[in-house]
């Protein structure tokens, strides 16, 4: 595709009344880390065909995906009827403006609206050789399909993406301390898994991985197992009882014992057991059979809310104390 002549400037912050240089950076798939500058009165033809801007050589990319306009100050990304959709902020869309921070999906690609003050005006024969430069660095031998930072693009947000693009798959979130896993089909959550324990369940697992702001993440291929203790629930399902639960949990976090610390029954018990729900006598019976307040959650078999919850009513109510 023909390109119009474009004189380079330097790489410096833009002087007063200039327009601040924008860049669609990939945060994930095989260009991760690289920028594609975007360029006012320049459009950008994206999709699987050699002769186009911006090529992203995949089974799930069109030949003509995606077409981005920059005109004036306006940024403009329309799909070409593409066979699996463009994505903006985990909304399929036919046509959508940008702003900074929009995330967009195409195929396995994520792309970020960022400003950067490194772009240059680049032609798009060399803005094309940039994302090779990248990919060569990242080439590794193990195939994957989907990879990057949850610090980039946090858990929730990845998820709506994924969820809305009916991606199969699972999900591996590693962080310093765990590797949780989160299995895909066609955009719905039937399994999740942290450190592979079984005494968590799985929707206990997601919720929790909901929480975490730092690690990695890449899209295996689809993991064919049956498990036992399968569940069904859409991505948005998972985010709204997620997102609830966060907020409660952080609400109450500061009345919780530690973690590691110790429960025991109070006794000698003065208060009855016949006064207690099913769901907290469960709790009493984990509290005694395991006593740490980490174990009492893992093996619960509610939510972590519900169980916080049960544990602070009973240690008010005078059942449980802190060894």
């Amino acid at each position: 595709m023909p390109d119009n002549p474009v004189s380079k400037a330097s790489n410096g912050p833009p002087t007063a009344g200039q327009p601040r240089a924008l860049a669609l950076r990939f945060i994930s798939g095989k260009y991760q880390g690289g920028e594609f500058p975007l360029i006012q009165g320049r459009d950008i033809h994206i999709g699987r065909s050699n002769d186009l801007d911006m090529v992203l050589a995949e089974d799930m990319v069109s030949r003509r995906h995606a077409r981005i306009l920059y005109q004036t100050d306006e940024i403009i990304i329309e799909d070409l009827a593409s066979t699996n959709g463009t994505f903006v902020n985990g909304e399929k869309i036919k046509k959508a403006k940008l702003r900074e921070g929009d995330r967009v999906l195409i195929g396995t690609s994520i792309l970020k609206v960022v400003v950067s003050e490194g772009v240059r005006r680049t032609t798009k024969e060399e803005a094309r050789r940039d994302m090779e430069i990248v990919a060569a660095h990242r080439r590794t031998s193990q195939v994957r399909t989907m990879a990057g930072s949850i610090e980039e693009i946090p858990l929730p947000d990845l998820l709506q993406l994924l969820g809305t693009s009916k991606k199969s798959g699972v999900l591996v979130i590693r962080t310093e301390d765990d590797i949780g896993r989160i299995y895909l089909r066609r955009g719905g959550i039937y399994f999740a898994s942290i450190n592979d324990l079984d005494e968590i369940p799985p929707f206990k697992s997601v919720f929790r991985m909901l929480t975490w702001q730092a690690g990695t993440f890449d899209l295996e291929p689809p993991d064919e197992r049956e498990f036992a203790n399968a569940m069904d629930m859409s991505v948005q399902a998972v985010l709204m009882e997620g997102l609830r639960q966060m907020d409660e949990l952080n609400q109450i976090k500061d009345q919780l014992p530690k973690l590691t610390d110790r429960l025991r029954l109070d006794l000698p018990l003065r208060p009855q057991l016949r006064d207690l729900s099913p769901q907290e006598l469960d709790v009493v019976q984990l509290v005694h059979n395991f006593g740490y307040l980490e174990q009492v959650l893992n093996r619960s078999a509610v939510s972590d809310l519900d169980t916080a919850q049960a544990v602070l009513k009973l240690m008010r109510n005078g059942y449980l104390r802190i060894d």
